[in-house]
């Protein structure tokens, strides 16, 4: 009889646990897609309805086509002010110094902090009677006075962006910043011995040899802003109406509002399937020649 090695025996827990907490949930809410079950008409589910869900769904649900635009608003807004956010800030922190240094330490403060918090952070900076926020940004600029942020569709779009840059701009800061310490100073020297201004610099020498690092935060970005969750939950709680309700929060709308945990789990599939295109898109940059 063949032994079994030991280091089949030292994986088994972890692989245990692996198929536990991640395979068996997905296999499961996969079946479930297919079913309908209402959890105010019992605790099991009930009867197989095949594809209908997703039918239902994809044609003749506008709940969920406005949760596809403003997920889709959300995760175009939320990773070009996180890139942009981040690859400012790197350059501004290329250089040596103790200044540089301790930045670059307070900046992991707001990664490490909790998404939900960070939302009820902003939920308070905004608040229309005691936020310093809408106090501050109401003396810099007067039109904005007096105007509620999260009961205004745009302005609450706009600040769940900015909640979630916040938290991840300073992560990806750090990726870009490892980024550029992996370029030779030689190349760019060289340029400016040519005569090459700073901005030319950037353009033609420092981003073509940054543009994988970038390539990989923008992906990266684009996986964490499809399943943001908390600080929409915690900030505007997928208002004003509809218009901050992305997918992931419809999925947790139609599950535990509606209870209809059937529709809630092929809603989550497609977000899954998104998801794993994104990821799949990551794997291959990251891992081709």
């Amino acid at each position: 009889m063949r032994r079994i090695p030991l280091h089949v025996w030292l994986l088994a827990p972890a692989l245990a646990f692996v198929a536990a907490m991640t395979l068996f949930p997905l296999g499961y809410s996969l079946l479930l897609g297919f079913r309908d079950w209402k959890l105010a008409d019992g605790p099991d589910p009930w009867r197989w309805v095949g594809l209908a869900n997703y039918v239902t769904l994809l044609t003749d649900d506008p709940e969920f086509v406005e949760s596809l635009i403003a997920t889709a608003v959300f995760v175009v807004a939320d990773v070009v002010a996180t890139l942009a956010v981040a690859l400012g800030t790197a350059l501004l922190l290329r250089r040596a110094g103790r200044i540089d240094s301790f930045a670059r330490v307070l900046m992991i403060l707001p990664f490490v902090m909790s998404p939900a918090l960070i939302g009820i952070s902003f939920r308070f900076f905004l608040n229309p009677e005691f936020g310093i926020v809408q106090h501050v940004v109401g003396r810099i600029v007067p039109p904005l006075a007096g105007v509620v942020w999260l009961a205004d569709p745009w302005l609450a779009m706009a600040a769940t962006v900015a909640a979630d840059v916040w938290h991840w701009a300073p992560y990806m800061t750090l990726v870009v910043l490892g980024g550029l310490a992996s370029i030779p100073r030689e190349t760019e020297e060289a340029a400016r011995v040519d005569g090459a201004s700073d901005w030319a610099v950037l353009r033609d020498v420092t981003l073509p040899q940054l543009a994988p690092v970038l390539g990989i935060v923008v992906v990266l970005k684009t996986v964490f802003a499809l399943k943001a969750f908390d600080v929409i939950f915690t900030l505007t709680n997928g208002g004003p109406g509809t218009s901050t309700q992305t997918l992931a929060y419809y999925v947790y709308h139609a599950g535990f509002q509606y209870y209809d945990m059937g529709y809630a789990a092929a809603a989550a599939y497609v977000l899954t399937a998104l998801l794993l295109a994104a990821s799949a898109f990551y794997l291959r940059l990251v891992f081709r020649k």
